[in-house]
């Protein structure tokens, strides 16, 4: 087959399962309403049927581009999805519990959602990244990341159960956050496929730090743009407004643009599910739990710490130092990439502390999971898309 092909049936299987994720969330909501395992068994089925198909994804994107499909947002946000069905899969296995998917399965979805807002190019690598350590030291923090990410799946699920939606208390208020801060993806998907399907383009040129000329291709209407940039049309640079509030170039403004644009689309989807549903998310979610053993799911969310911990401090310090010194011979260098792998690793290590050393158990267990997972993914998308450092591939 050409390179043409192979590319297709990548990007065919991972359509496909997609909607085989999709359907799947159907029957492993009616397992935790019946009594029957038939459902959860559908549910399973379907979800490692798509498991299949995106390492059919993975395997034929890795021998056309001829390197491990993981040095963009692209592929890494879409590695990174692979990895948390996997790590459900491994956990279903060991505890049964089919809530876990209807919980996982999602997030899974606005990752892949997330991903497909970006150039699904499959480009020759630079030369900073054209090394073995590039498949070693990203797959290992993807993985590592998604098993780390589980517990924030059950860490939802156990607070799910145990707080009350119709308190108003710091705990059901924040627990409100976290799942309005998951409608704000869902907006940014929303946003980016709306203005994709009206393809929507405005490119601008500016100078950047290095003094060079640099052009910015905006897919959603500019809000924020880098200093002193001009609009570019077909083969002219003319002066006319180009955006709302123009930024320094040490920020890359049109990632910042889109992070705003997610915002105000998410805001307005979540008012419109709180003005239609005159309910909180968290209470519509409540029922789901109904069946929940909370001491279960605080054992997976500790489970889930204990097996990627370790492998984020191998993959993310240690074969990121020795990968660091290979290409710029130096093993620590506190770029902001670095700095946010070593913040993710003393929380973790300090959540393991509290665990064992003063029985940090429960619900504030399940609070640390979901700290832990907004740093992660805070190093894997802010940081690469807001802040300027050796890391910003994406």
């Amino acid at each position: 087959m050409s390179s043409q092909s192979l590319l297709s049936l990548s990007s065919t299987a991972l359509y496909i399962s997609f909607f085989a994720y999709l359907i799947a969330i159907i029957p492993f909501g009616l397992s935790v309403k019946s009594p029957k395992k038939i459902f959860s068994r559908i549910g399973i089925g379907l979800t490692t049927i798509g498991f299949v198909l995106q390492l059919v994804y993975f395997a034929t994107r890795w021998y056309v581009a001829g390197h491990a499909p993981v040095s963009n947002m692209y592929e890494f946000m879409t590695f990174f999805g692979i990895m948390l069905i996997g790590s459900f899969l491994i956990m279903y296995y060991l505890y049964r519990q089919s809530v876990i998917g209807l919980f996982a399965l999602p997030i899974a979805l606005l990752i892949l959602g997330f991903a497909n807002a970006f150039s699904k190019d499959v480009t020759p690598l630079i030369p900073a990244l054209q090394s073995h350590w590039l498949t070693i030291h990203v797959i290992t923090v993807a993985f590592s990341s998604a098993v780390l990410s589980i517990s924030f799946v059950t860490g939802i699920i156990y607070l799910l159960k145990t707080v009350n939606p119709n308190k108003k208390n710091k705990q059901s208020f924040f627990l409100e956050l976290v799942m309005y801060f998951m409608v704000i993806v869902l907006g940014f998907i929303g946003m980016t496929s709306t203005f994709s399907a009206m393809d929507y383009t405005k490119s601008l040129q500016f100078e950047n730090r290095t003094a060079e000329m640099e052009v910015y291709t905006y897919k959603l209407p500019a809000i924020t743009v880098p200093k002193n940039a001009t609009i570019v049309e077909a083969t002219e640079v003319t002066s006319q407004k180009n955006g709302l509030i123009e930024i320094p170039n040490t920020i890359h403004a049109q990632k910042l643009n889109t992070i705003i644009w997610s915002f105000v689309a998410g805001t307005i989807l979540y008012l419109l599910i709180r003005l239609i549903t005159r309910r909180t998310i968290i209470a519509l979610l409540k029922p789901l739990t109904n069946k929940v053993n909370p001491a279960t799911m605080d054992e997976i969310t500790y489970r889930s710490v204990v097996i990627g911990f370790p492998l984020f401090a191998l993959g993310g310090l240690l074969f990121a130092m020795i990968w660091a010194h290979m290409a710029w011979s130096r093993f620590w260098g506190w770029d902001p990439k670095e700095v946010w792998a070593l913040i993710t690793f003393l929380f973790y290590a300090g959540m393991l502390h509290l665990r064992i050393g003063k029985g940090w158990e429960g619900e504030k267990t399940a609070w640390m999971a979901i700290i832990g997972f907004g740093i992660i993914v805070f190093n894997q998308i802010f940081v690469n898309l807001i802040i300027s450092g050796l890391h910003s591939y994406a």
